[in-house]
């Protein structure tokens, strides 16, 4: 999965076994399962993106998956949404450490960086419902943009049930992918829906939710291995 940027991928593993414990932003029952559980979940989604593609991964949290999507694509340009100061400030000396200089962090919830932080593709894991994650990522979306949502097994029921209210965001085509198959005991879910722009909720009006404000970045080296289009995770 990540190549020769394994021990990139060590080392972040290291740091959210340790300071990523510590500051509550995963659990100490974590930690056994911080491979299969956390980073293969999230680095596996990174088929979902081309090459270069340019990402906002809202309510970042402990850096899943967007560090993760870094580490495995340094092609990619991330950015962190996350509303916590210590949750930023702990993302930010993340970013330092593995060095990943095409990841910025912003601290500040979605609805409040409309206008402010775009990209042609959202994504978030475990944040909320389909059509609440919906209107929080849409006004962070581009025109034509996708938004892929990690989502578990209900992920097809999740999508039948809020296919209205995503139709009234604009989120007028929408597909369940899998990830990972090869790789996890069982593939992530992603739900893939693309904004046509007809239909854009107001920035702050927009329902209320996790996301990230304040900008800071830190840097990663960048390498020029591509690699394949394909799934999104849950």
């Amino acid at each position: 999965m990540f190549g020769e940027r394994l021990a990139l991928a060590e080392r972040f593993a290291a740091i959210l076994a340790d300071t990523g414990v510590s500051h509550g932003l995963l659990g100490p029952r974590e930690v056994p399962r911080l491979w299969a559980r956390h980073l293969l979940n999230c680095a596996v989604v990174e088929d979902a993106f081309p090459e270069g593609a340019r990402l906002v991964d809202v309510g970042s949290g402990a850096g899943l998956p967007g560090v993760a999507l870094a580490v495995a694509r340094p092609d990619l340009e991330v950015h962190l949404v996350e509303p916590m100061l210590r949750r930023t400030t702990w993302l930010e000396g993340v970013v330092r450490e593995l060095g990943l200089d095409r990841v910025t962090v912003h601290r500040g919830r979605a609805e409040e960086l409309a206008g402010t932080v775009s990209a042609p593709w959202v994504t978030a894991r475990a944040v909320a419902r389909l059509d609440k994650l919906a209107g929080w990522c849409v006004p962070l979306l581009e025109p034509g943009g996708t938004l892929v949502a990690m989502k578990g097994r209900s992920a097809r029921e999740e999508l039948a049930e809020d296919r209205p209210a995503l139709e009234a965001l604009g989120l007028s085509s929408a597909v369940v992918s899998e990830h990972g198959a090869t790789l996890l005991e069982e593939p992530v879910l992603t739900v893939d829906l693309v904004f046509d722009g007809a239909r854009r909720p107001a920035g702050r009006g927009a329902r209320g939710g996790r996301g990230s404000g304040a900008r800071s970045t830190s840097g990663g080296r960048r390498s020029g291995r591509r690699r394949r289009p394909g799934d999104a995770s849950s």
